[in-house]
């Protein structure tokens, strides 16, 4: 039985996330592995995050943020998590798949999902426990330096400024000797005139 229970505590004005306590039956855990199995299936990378104490109104402040960056955002059940992730690069997050996880998923770009985590407004009230990029287990404290990754236009930016780098350099060293000999004749014109 998948176990999910929203808490609310307070006069309603206090929401925090915990776990759910629905049951499910067979067939919808098995269409919650399916689904979570097509987005880690293309996702480029992925951050596991203990959400405890965060309110249901920052949580889905969360998927709002999330979704404008092309990231998505899920909380399952890690048993059922870890058997979507078995067969995908992001197998190795299933030893950080305890307690109270929300999973993000990058879809276009490697490091959206750590800049999702690393730039949400109340990123202090999540916990990072891993982060899952080319089928690898990257420790929490990796956050800043995955989330620096460029994005596409970026590294496709840098890819032009790097091709085009030699080519500059070749024709500069092609156009130096007609260069040096316009500079030549343009002194001795000065010369000329001065004497």
């Amino acid at each position: 039985m998948s176990v999910i229970r929203v808490s609310t505590y307070g006069h309603g004005s206090r929401t925090l996330l915990t776990e759910v306590n629905v049951a499910l039956n067979l067939d919808g855990k098995k269409a919650i592995v399916e689904d979570l199995m097509v987005v880690a299936g293309s996702a480029m990378s992925a951050v596991a995050a203990d959400y405890r104490g965060l309110t249901v109104s920052e949580a889905n402040a969360l998927r709002k943020f999330a979704r404008a960056a092309g990231v998505d955002v899920g909380v399952y059940r890690n048993t059922l998590a870890r058997r979507a992730l078995k067969d995908t690069d992001f197998a190795c997050l299933s030893d950080v798949l305890t307690g109270p996880i929300v999973l993000l998923f990058a879809q276009a770009d490697p490091g959206a999902a750590a800049r999702v985590l690393r730039d949400f407004e109340f990123a202090e009230k999540l916990t990072v426990r891993g982060l899952a990029l080319g089928g690898q287990l990257l420790a929490a404290s990796q956050l800043k330096a995955v989330a620096s990754l460029p994005t596409l236009h970026e590294a496709l930016g840098q890819l032009v400024c790097v091709m085009k780098a030699p080519i500059t350099k070749f024709v500069r060293t092609v156009n130096e000797p007609a260069a040096q000999m316009v500079r030549a004749f343009a002194a001795v014109g000065d010369q000329k005139k001065a004497a």
